[in-house]
């Protein structure tokens, strides 16, 4: 098994969801201030966080999905900052480095969704009578 099939152990998930919290926080609160921040309302969707707890990936999406990689550049600009307001808010001998990342899972979810109403994958999907007639003979 390699390294990177290991799963996030307790620890890890939990460091991770306070982290996205904290963070959560500080979008709502607006403290950030710049110009790339204003009028955006940003979600964090997930922090995974490394083994050794130094290292953490910030998942996120602004509302609506517009300027994502703007946002996410703009954030790693303002890592700084968000590093000193987490040290602040939680108790951790080393606050993680942090880099953004535009989550793109939910468009992926829409892409797979809009496949399977399609037409053709809803004709296979759908019952087939003569099928289903035949197998009620045997």
């Amino acid at each position: 098994m390699s390294k990177d099939n290991i799963p996030a152990g307790q620890r890890q998930l939990r460091v991770g969801e306070e982290l996205r919290h904290a963070l959560a926080w500080v979008f709502e609160r607006g403290e950030i201030r710049d110009p790339a921040f204003a009028g955006v309302s940003i979600t964090v969707t997930e922090v995974r966080i490394s083994p050794d707890l130094r290292r953490a990936t910030v998942f996120i999406l602004p509302l609506g999905g517009v300027n994502a990689d703007e946002i996410a550049t703009a954030l790693t600009r303002a890592r700084g900052f968000l590093r000193r307001r987490i040290g602040q808010s939680m108790r951790l001998r080393y606050v993680p480095d942090l880099a953004f990342r535009v989550d793109r899972t939910f468009d992926e979810a829409d892409r797979i969704g809009r496949a399977l109403r399609s037409p053709d994958v809803a004709a296979d999907l759908a019952p087939d009578d003569d099928l289903s007639e035949s197998n009620e003979e045997r």
